[in-house]
């Protein structure tokens, strides 16, 4: 498993994504700005050449990290984040449940 992953964060609007890009394949988590201090976690999507490398959870991490960075905090309508987020107590404070 890699955990070396450039992550770009990109916005427009009210609508944003984390992504991973590798050999012109994209892993991604995309989310929606409800206001400044939360944000939608809508879905994460991983293709297959990137399974079992971490990009899912790397994704989660940089998320997590942005908004206890950022100060806002995010509601995880993704069923990936969502276990994720069950998985990893010590992120409680980054999510609104």
């Amino acid at each position: 498993m890699s955990t070396d992953f450039n992550i770009e964060r990109e916005v427009s609007g009210s609508k944003g994504r984390y992504v991973i890009r590798k050999d012109g394949a994209e892993a991604e988590l995309t989310f929606s700005i409800t206001t400044p201090e939360l944000i939608i976690a809508d879905h994460t999507g991983v293709p297959d050449s990137f399974r079992g490398t971490g990009a899912g959870l790397a994704l989660v991490t940089r998320l997590v990290a942005d908004a206890r960075e950022m100060g806002f905090k995010v509601m995880p309508l993704c069923p990936f984040v969502n276990a994720q987020r069950k998985k990893h107590p010590e992120w409680a404070d980054a999510f609104s449940v």
